[in-house]
């Protein structure tokens, strides 16, 4: 069980009308991991969290928000499973999955659309006994995703954000 902060790398997207663009905000949410040893030092590890993100025009717009559901699938290598110490990297792929758009006033239609993306992580497991210890974790997802929405009463924007956010944990670890 970590703590984790979403950090989309810049956020930014791109849209039909020139000169405005999307900002999408940071998150800090809990999440649940189970990573599953297939060997000694290689492990799959499956992530699962929501987070609300606020999507805003760069001026500072509010549009709406977003609820994101980003599963992750690593394969991971790890250096020394059974040191106190113990780090490993891993790679693998994410699909994000957005519900609950809700409009900002002043639009309407927001509709924010998944996507694929591949994902890199590094970490280490710092352990205090046989079974307790921490885990820091640095993930980054190369994610780039689409979006529409109503500027009230009939203008149509939509986006192409550049994700790629970094995802940084903390947490508390147990090992069955």
């Amino acid at each position: 069980l970590r703590a984790i902060g979403v950090f989309p790398d810049d956020g930014e997207g791109s849209t039909n009308i020139a000169g405005v663009r999307t900002d999408v905000d940071d998150a800090v949410v809990p999440e649940l991991d189970i990573t599953y040893f297939i060997t000694e030092n290689v492990a799959l590890e499956l992530i699962a969290a929501t987070a609300q993100h606020d999507v805003e025009l760069q001026d500072g717009t509010n549009v709406g928000d977003t609820m994101i559901l980003p599963p992750t699938l690593t394969l991971q290598y790890h250096f020394t499973p059974d040191n106190t110490f113990s780090p490993y990297i891993g790679a693998g792929v994410n699909y994000s999955y957005f519900y609950g758009d809700d409009d900002a006033t002043g639009f309407s239609n927001l509709d924010v659309e998944g996507g694929f993306g591949f994902a890199l992580q590094a970490g280490t497991d710092i352990w205090f006994d046989e079974h307790w210890g921490i885990n820091f974790d640095v993930k980054k997802i190369f994610l780039d995703i689409d979006g529409d929405v109503t500027l009230n009463p009939s203008t149509a924007v939509s986006t192409d954000i550049e994700l790629d956010p970094w995802i940084v944990g903390v947490g508390v670890s147990y090992r069955f």
